[in-house]
């Protein structure tokens, strides 16, 4: 019975990964539509440990920053955690990501709240008849605020889901609406391996100064294996397969070594990427008492020609 069990898990959760892609993009032209969709600070990493491998965090997904990277993995977590990022792009602009991950007696999950916002210094007004300013200034913004909660379905499979309502500012112009994440997380139970499935803001279309357009939605499907565990010596690999609505599919690999649950080393690698490359970072962990913890990480990402791009992440939980 236990065999017959596990083989219908096993259609279904194979099932899902084989046609959820075509869910998502059969709406859309197989041509690339770069530049034409909304939203795209939705896909700005946040996370200084995920992007530090590369982005490859689908399937790992274990600490607060699952509130982005895949909202099924915050039932790994069984204390209260707390994550601020800030994200520094290029062009002056800066992301901030800040998220709170906790139980309640009141229902069986693990519910997360987190809030987004990228700002830019304001920008002088230009015309063609004044192309060196107008005197006046303008401002652009975008936030978002997330609910999130997730659930195991058995003790290897877990699922998550995020509701998002987002803020859209440009000038005197603005705009909201709404957008969902739902993740699935399924635990082999050999060698650390999991199979991550992320469908990322998921929404209808926004209408911004008269004109319509899509959301980024993005469909992520990935794996990640305990490459070598022993003693205090851990390494984890993980990679995973992209297909977003407005681009060419991608792919994303990382590593992490781990030292003693301390020290943390990572690198990772974005494949067919318009701009990201090689990235690599750096972590520590510090126990503050029996039940608590601090954690920095520290993440750099090669941008090709926009330059670099830095991350930094401190964590709390309890």
């Amino acid at each position: 019975m236990r065999g017959n069990g596990f083989t219908r898990k096993a259609i279904i959760i194979g099932a899902l990964l084989v046609f959820l892609p075509g869910a998502v993009s059969g709406a859309t032209s197989p041509f690339e539509k770069v530049g034409t969709y909304a939203a795209q600070f939705l896909k700005i990493g946040v996370s200084a440990r995920a992007t530090g491998m590369g982005g490859a965090f689908t399937a790992i997904a274990d600490d607060a920053s699952a509130l982005y990277w895949n909202p099924a993995g915050l039932v790994e977590l069984d204390r209260t955690e707390i994550t601020l990022n800030s994200v520094s792009w290029p062009a002056d602009v800066d992301l901030y990501f800040a998220g709170s991950v906790f139980r309640t007696p009141y229902l069986p999950g693990t519910i997360g709240v987190s809030a987004r916002a990228l700002t830019i210094d304001p920008q002088i007004v230009r015309t063609v008849h004044r192309p060196e300013g107008t005197n006046e200034w303008f401002d652009a913004g975008y936030q978002s605020y997330g609910l999130s909660y997730a659930m195991y379905f058995t003790d290897k499979f877990s699922s998550g889901i995020t509701a998002h309502f987002l803020h859209m500012g440009l000038a005197e112009k603005s705009v909201e609406t709404f957008a969902l994440d739902f993740g699935l997380l399924y635990r082999i139970g050999l060698r650390g391996i999991q199979l991550g499935m992320l469908v990322q803001s998921l929404g209808s279309k926004v209408k911004f100064d008269e004109r319509e357009s899509k959301m980024p939605t993005v469909f992520k499907v990935g794996a990640k294996v305990d490459a070598y565990r022993r003693g205090d010596h851990i390494l984890i690999a993980s990679g995973e397969f992209s297909h977003p609505s407005d681009n060419a599919e991608r792919g994303n690999i990382g590593l992490e070594y781990s030292f003693d649950q301390f020290f943390y080393v990572r690198g990772g690698y974005n494949l067919n990427y318009d701009s990201q490359r090689v990235a690599w970072g750096v972590g520590f962990r510090i126990d503050t008492s029996q039940t608590s913890d601090i954690k920095f990480d520290y993440s750099w990402q090669d941008l090709n020609h926009l330059g670099d791009c830095h991350r930094v992440t401190l964590g709390f939980s309890y």
